[in-house]
């Protein structure tokens, strides 16, 4: 009898913590899906399929050239799609950050005192 109990609590225990670390990857990803879409231009008219294919042709990109002639490409075409839907889309894309550092923070050193 005690075995069972064991054996039922640790298996409630593990189910718990599955449930757990699922709920934990959920969150990840709507989380990056919400990052991609504030960093994709025209993202609120797309389908998924569309930032899917959008984020593997950056990604697969050599140079930043190519790469900025594929964003001009899905400008042109989000603006397109945008006049058609009758959905306003700001004229201008977000500006990209400038910097090649490794992004905004606090700097080295820069916590208590």
């Amino acid at each position: 009898m005690k075995r069972k109990t064991l054996v039922l609590s640790a298996l409630t225990g593990i189910m718990s913590l599955s449930s757990g670390i699922l709920l934990a990857a959920d969150q990840d990803r709507l989380q990056a899906q919400d990052r991609d879409q504030d960093q994709i231009y025209g993202s609120q008219i797309m389908i998924t399929q569309e930032r899917l294919e959008f984020r593997t042709k950056m990604n697969s990109a050599k140079t930043e050239k190519e790469r900025e002639q594929i964003r001009n490409e899905h400008h042109a075409r989000m603006q397109e799609k945008a006049k058609q839907q009758g959905v306003p889309l700001p004229e201008n894309p977000p500006v990209r950050g400038g910097s090649k550092g490794p992004g905004g923070g606090m700097g080295p050193g820069g916590g208590r005192r």
